[in-house]
């Protein structure tokens, strides 16, 4: 039985549609329970619903064998697993953005707003710029526009936020999508059935 850590939300069922596709369905986990865990046993697969932000710590510690998480996750957290391969799906940018027509005072520590303070550090780190950071988890794009700082390090995908906020992209950081990751010791011991699955996700992104 391999055991998944699926992400809730749209990724979640883009990822579960993709599975099913290669021949790991499990209808049940489509209907309107409120369960957390779904298997099937006569395809040996088992789904574990978590929050996105969970997916790392779940397989990382062995209670899933695998999982779907985003690049971006992986950068910030760095769990100690296996990233087996790109699915494609939930491409997005890790990106500096502030508000439009703001320019860079390096006499004074640059204030940076974001969710990803790990990631934040090592870029202006790598260009030798002092830095504050803000640590926020909602609404980053508020930050800059009530003074709470000069930038933000957030993820982008469209870019409409942005632009409904009078802010834009001043760089690009890294880029993200969502990646399948595997238990170091499950991935030892289960080597051929989780192959067969990335086997199946690479071909299906063909």
């Amino acid at each position: 039985m391999i055991r998944v850590a699926l992400p809730k939300g749209r990724l979640g069922n883009d990822v579960y549609d993709r599975f099913a596709a290669i021949g790991y369905s499990c209808p049940e986990l489509k209907g309107n329970s409120r369960k957390l865990v779904f298997e099937d046993a006569e395809k040996g697969i088992s789904y574990i619903l978590v929050k996105p932000s969970d997916v790392a710590v779940y397989v990382e510690r062995g209670a899933a064998d695998i999982g779907v998480i985003g690049r971006d996750t992986l950068l910030e957290y760095s769990p100690d697993v296996y990233e087996l391969c790109d699915l494609g799906l939930g491409r997005c940018s890790i990106a500096v953005a502030a508000k439009n027509g703001w320019k860079d005072n390096t006499a004074l520590p640059l204030r940076v707003a974001t969710k990803y303070p790990n990631v934040a550090k090592r870029y202006y780190a790598a260009q030798s710029r002092e830095i504050d950071i803000i640590s926020l988890h909602g609404s980053i794009e508020l930050a800059p526009i009530v003074g709470l700082s000069d930038v933000i390090v957030d993820i982008v995908e469209t870019g409409t936020t942005l632009k409904e906020n009078d802010l834009s992209v001043v760089t690009r950081i890294e880029e993200s999508s969502a990646r399948l990751i595997a238990n170091k010791s499950s991935y030892m011991f289960k080597k051929e059935s989780i192959d067969a699955i990335v086997a199946g996700m690479e071909a299906f992104s063909e």
